[in-house]
């Protein structure tokens, strides 16, 4: 009988404290009118105990007066006060994971703070990065090791906030770190003071960039830093930081020389490093790996592969993509997530490209499109949540769409677009995006709308239709059968190898032997032989 009680009281705990959580979705009204402005997050970490207590406080504005706020925490942690503009406030904590507040009088229009104090014990990440939560892990050596994940949870797994992708907070965050002396915490941005009580650390990090609340985040472990300047494509001098495992040390130079390749690459098809006021950064983690501000997650175990007989870390290159895609260049919707990363996968193809050539760049190409399961289309609707958005075809498919563009473009107008989205303003930091804005950008560089493109590919599961009928003894009609605008088409015949504009009337082809339709594999297709 006391084995079952304890069975059945430890099934009552997990599911008192699990998570089922997602990010995004339909903006609530009363989150709608709230612009968050900054994120102050204040923690004692206890790596035994597993434990956070502490605060964080929200620098928002109101867009008009209103009698009600609205913030999002998990129902496992304990809040035990909460203040609006420095006087304490009554609050209700539910366990749909919301933390409403509401006034007799509303509060105006205009700048607001609201200071939360919680704590208790975070859950743990079941599968993590994949599974947002807490990893307690401890190194080689019996050091705590911390990490955390929450980018399809949110990170209202941990801290109080107002958890959706199209609002940062436009000026940044603090992150103030209270943990076990003699280990390190880091976070996004850059250190400002470490000081000492006692048998504590505090770490105080900030950054100033508008940051996706699943960056602000910290690691926590017997930590090494590895630094070394790097000079940018633009001429900026930044910091490059590799915050390593004490007993990993060995390792940080080498890595450190594929974190400047990798730069390179980027910067050749993205611009300039997105954050050149702060860092660039890495932090070895437990986990495999995630696109964290500043700090990106590193946890290949630096299982590097020949790239073009160099050596290359593709989980590094690949985090590394995201302070390009992801976090200076944001979807404002879960529902159009493969612009961050099907573009970044797109990305790691570039890298492929430097390193190994066009052929192996090609030959990387078919492969992602061979590997297209297309069982949902790649945007499934609007105001979507991370748990919807998020399949395998929006790394994939997005970034073989990526590569259809460069085809039906060509490059001298397809790479120069692709680097506008990545810097003009009007699409980065504070600037989030949907599809309908990536496809208005590349329509208006190619001069024709490739909207019909954009739907097919990304809001459909059909591929593109090529219906081949022999009218003569050497002579066949090419046409599409479900794209309402000419495409470029590959058409190998007797005399070789022809790009030609293909449409819904059809082109006539002459040869004597069997037409081969787009052989190197631009488009994902169906060729129907008649």
């Amino acid at each position: 009988m006391r084995i079952i009680l304890l069975l059945l009281s430890c099934f009552l705990y997990a599911a008192l404290t699990a998570q089922n959580l997602k990010s995004g979705g339909v903006l609530k009204p009363v989150q709608a009118n709230m612009d968050i402005r900054h994120y102050t997050v204040a923690l004692e970490v206890d790596p035994v105990k597993k434990t956070i207590n502490g605060y964080t406080e929200i620098d928002l504005n109101l867009l008009k007066p209103s009698a009600d706020l609205l913030f999002d925490l998990w129902h496992g942690l304990t809040i035990s006060k909460v203040w609006v503009n420095g006087k304490e406030a009554s609050f209700v904590h539910n366990q749909q994971d919301l933390v409403s507040m509401t006034f007799s009088q509303p509060l105006p229009a205009g700048k607001q703070v609201v200071k939360i104090a919680y704590g208790g014990t975070p859950a743990v990440s079941s599968r993590p990065p994949w599974v947002g939560g807490f990893q307690w892990e401890t190194d080689r050596n019996g050091n705590p090791w911390v990490s955390i994940t929450c980018q399809g949870e949110g990170a209202k797994i941990y801290f109080p906030c107002k958890d959706h992708p199209s609002d940062e907070p436009n000026e940044g965050a603090d992150m103030i770190l209270t943990i076990p002396k003699g280990l390190v915490a880091t976070a996004p941005g850059l250190l400002q003071k470490v000081t000492t009580k006692g048998s504590k650390s505090i770490y105080h990090w900030k950054t100033n960039y508008t940051i996706s609340n699943y960056c602000i985040l910290f690691n926590i472990g017997k930590y090494k830093l590895a630094k070394r300047m790097f000079t940018t494509v633009n001429g900026n001098k930044v910091p490059m930081e590799y915050y390593v495992l004490e007993e990993n040390v060995n390792q940080a130079e080498k890595l450190l020389d594929l974190f400047e390749q990798s730069t390179r690459i980027h910067e050749k098809y993205f611009g300039e490093y997105p954050w050149v006021k702060e860092r660039i950064a890495a932090c070895e983690t437990p986990h495999l790996g995630m696109e964290h501000q500043t700090n990106i997650a590193y946890g290949n175990k630096y299982r590097y592969e020949k790239m073009g007989g160099k050596d290359f870390d593709w989980l590094l290159h690949h985090e590394y993509g995201h302070e390009w895609w992801a976090n200076k260049v944001t979807n404002r919707d879960w529902a159009h997530m493969w612009i961050q990363e099907g573009i970044c996968t797109f990305g790691d193809a570039m890298a492929t490209r430097e390193l190994a050539g066009e052929e192996a760049y090609l030959k990387r190409m078919q492969q992602t499109g061979r590997g297209t399961q297309n069982r949902y289309p790649v945007v499934r609707g609007e105001e979507v949540d991370s748990d919807s958005a998020y399949i395998g075809d929006i790394y994939g498919k997005g970034a073989f769409f990526m590569h259809t563009l460069r085809y039906i473009m060509g490059d001298d107008i397809f790479f120069p677009t692709l680097k506008k989205l990545a810097t003009d303003p009007q699409y980065t930091y504070d600037n989030t995006v949907v599809t309908a804005d990536v496809e208005k950008l590349f329509s208006g560089a190619y001069g024709n709308s490739l909207q019909p493109v954009f739907h097919l590919f990304l809001y459909t599961i059909d591929k593109l239709e090529i219906h081949v009928k022999q009218t003569g003894d050497d002579k066949y009609l090419v046409r599409l059968l479900n794209m309402d605008m000419p495409l470029p088409v590959d058409i190998i015949t007797d005399q070789g190898k022809k790009r030609l504009l293909v449409d819904k009337k059809g082109i006539s082809v002459s040869s004597k032997t069997a037409l081969q339709i787009d052989p190197s594999m631009f488009y994902l297709k169906k060729v129907i032989m008649e």
